[in-house]
């Protein structure tokens, strides 16, 4: 029912930037909680920063400062821009949004940051 489908991803060079999208098939704002996700190889999926309530952003560790969360609800979209990339960035990102009790995931991007 609900669909998530994310956009953006590719190779980026470390330092430089990336805008992922995130494109919804449900207003964003009946989302308790939207926005991004992601899970490098052999590792935990992690926080990256989710928007809750429609106003209330949440950023993971590692994006505090580098990455900035904004969604356009006219447009059903949540995007994450990402700037001064590192290596250790390289994952799956994935759409994430949760209704209720329900948790939905996008298929995921990926986003390869060279060294």
């Amino acid at each position: 029912q609900v669909q998530l489908m994310e956009s953006g991803g590719g190779l980026v060079q470390a330092g430089g930037s990336r805008r992922l999208s995130c494109a919804a098939s449900e207003n964003i704002f009946r989302f308790n909680i939207i926005g991004w996700y992601r899970q490098a190889p052999g590792k935990q999926r992690e926080l990256v920063a989710t928007i809750t309530g429609g106003l209330i952003t949440n950023y993971g560790d590692s994006a505090k400062g580098r990455f900035s969360i904004s969604g356009d609800n006219a447009k059903n979209a949540v995007y994450l821009q990402m700037n001064s990339l590192k290596p250790e960035d390289t994952a799956v990102y994935y759409c994430y949004a949760r209704h209720d009790d329900t948790n939905y995931w996008g298929e995921g991007t990926l986003v390869t940051v060279s060294s």
